[in-house]
């Protein structure tokens, strides 16, 4: 049976009674698709999927999902991947006590069966696995740990899964192994693909083998300036500065979320004023701060947060220069854009596009995945291409009216949903009668919101991980939402009570930490 669960303007949940279900539908789906759908997430009992609503209505999305078939069985590749691992985990012996058995007794059920990889999230290269033995069956902790290492194999619920790299988790760690799950080195990063099969090995008293690698990063694009073109040479950065394009599509399948600019209006204007595609990678800048020198002629432009630009010529001269237009640099010109008025983040576009090694087809820095081009820092040579003579370069662009400043409060409309239901309705109501702040724990990852009153669950059950959207409010046990920004896991185990509709989604990246929001739910909760 499925129940459709409103996720967002362009996004659904598709909630199934079962991991089966769920993987047949999107076996279905995948073999057969449906034009307009953009991306699936799978999970335990779950499919989110986002669409494009200009190719594809929601009534019609949903009549179709709704007409395929949940009962053929799903086939198994016949890749099997043979994980060594060294059960010393620190939490064997309690999950021993936990299912009544001994360490012995849980080390040879867990060796004793094949898995297959049912579906990817969380992190890059982490899959959870499904098909071992019943018995196995153990809860997450309580409190997760802030710290779990790179190659821990740990058990959730009826899932078996091993950390491709050092992060906080909740699941109950078993053992270790060094074979790296995610390696950038490889044509395919991920070693675990949707529907491989999966066996554990004990290496009880087998040789020792080097302690488990963290997932190699790809190596530095190069600087070297092309001697037709210009390059940015950086002075400072300010508190953060990225390369960031319109995001890495099409990789859930390895558990990469898209990322990308968290202003994506801001990023495709700044890419127009100099000629560029839309898509090519800027520079984003948090909080301004931000100073280069420009090594031959250049055209660049800034957008997005409102913020003072100032260009100094060799001779000393300094001039004002306006954001949403073209900039027209000479070699020596430096250029300093200052601390915004009001938003936070700038982007930076040079015609031409800047010379950066794409990393799995996209240019975007994932702070939380560690996928992507380094932070930029002072002293790096950003090179600029060349570019054809006469290419079109824009006059000038309308900034936005309603960049947010920490004085006022910001309103941003949301879609409830998938979980609403989860939460009392004096929660429900909570959270659009109450202000929130945004706490100094924000990032590219989500704002951390507090408010006076936190937001109590009506139904305390643990949720199955289920795939996340942008602009999803996340309610952990704590009570005080974290609203998922650009670099959001692409899976989460706690309840979404609503989403930031798509539309305001680039004002919600422009927010100051410190400064107030309020959320206007768009229409109750119910089916799409």
């Amino acid at each position: 049976m499925m129940r459709f669960l409103p996720v967002n303007l362009d996004a659904v949940l598709v909630e199934l009674d079962d991991l089966p279900q769920t993987l047949a539908l999107l076996a279905s789906l995948q073999a057969d698709p449906i034009d307009g759908i953009e991306e699936m997430v799978p999970a335990a009992r779950t499919l989110l999927v986002r669409y494009r609503p200009a190719k594809l209505s929601r009534a019609a999305l949903l009549e179709r999902i709704g007409a395929r078939s949940l009962t053929a069985p799903v086939e198994r590749t016949g890749t099997l991947i043979e994980i060594p691992v060294d059960y010393t985990g620190e939490d064997l012996d309690e999950v021993a006590q936990m299912l009544g058995m001994s360490r012995d007794e849980v080390i040879r059920r867990h060796t004793g069966s094949e898995y297959t990889v049912a579906f990817t999230g969380f992190a890059p290269g982490f899959a959870y696995l499904s098909g071992g033995d019943s018995g196995l069956n153990v809860p997450r902790r309580a409190t997760p740990r802030t710290r779990i290492p790179a190659g821990a194999v740990g058990l959730a619920g009826p899932f078996s899964g091993v950390y491709p790299q050092a992060s906080p988790g909740g699941w109950q760690i078993i053992g270790v192994t060094a074979v790296p799950m995610w390696d950038l080195g490889r044509e395919v990063p991920a070693l675990l693909q949707p529907g491989f099969r999966v066996r554990f090995i004990d290496m009880a008293g087998r040789p020792a083998w080097p302690s488990p690698a963290m997932a190699r990063q790809p190596a530095a694009a190069s600087i070297a300036v092309d001697p037709h073109g210009a390059a940015l040479e950086i002075r400072s950065t300010g508190l953060q500065a990225l390369f960031q394009d319109t995001g890495r599509h099409g990789q859930t399948g390895q558990g990469v979320s898209a990322s990308g600019a968290v202003d994506q209006g801001a990023l495709r204007a700044a890419n127009r004023l100099v000629g560029n595609t839309s898509d090519e990678a800027c520079v984003e800048i948090v909080y301004g701060g931000f100073q280069f020198v420009c090594r031959g002629e250049a055209v660049v432009a800034f957008t997005g947060a409102d913020a003072p630009i100032v260009v100094t010529t060799v001779g000393g001269t300094s001039r004002s220069a306006p954001a949403y237009h073209a900039i027209a640099l000479s070699d020596g010109d430096s250029l300093v854009l200052g601390t915004p008025r009001a938003g936070i983040r700038s982007y930076l576009a040079a015609r031409g596009g800047f010379t950066i090694a794409p990393v799995l087809g996209s240019c975007s820095t994932d702070t939380l995945a560690r996928v992507g081009p380094a932070p930029i820092a002072a002293g790096d040579v950003l090179p600029v291409r060349s570019v054809v003579r006469g290419a079109i370069v824009g006059l000038h662009e309308q900034p936005p009216a309603d960049l947010p400043t920490m004085e006022q409060t910001v309103t941003l409309d949301v879609v409830m949903g998938p979980r609403t239901d989860w939460f009392t309705p004096e929660a429900v109501a909570l959270l659009s009668s109450q202000v929130w702040k945004v706490t100094p724990q924000s990032n590219r990852v989500g704002l951390r919101l507090a408010g006076e009153q936190p937001l109590t669950r009506a139904n305390a059950a643990e949720l199955p991980s289920e795939g996340t959207a942008l602009g999803a409010l996340q309610v952990p046990p704590s009570g005080q939402p974290l609203l998922f920004m650009a670099d959001h896991p692409l899976t989460g185990g706690y309840p979404v009570i609503g989403s930031v509709a798509s539309y305001h989604l680039d004002l919600a990246g422009q927010v100051p930490i410190g400064a107030s929001l309020r959320f206007n739910p768009i229409h109750p909760f119910g089916t799409p």
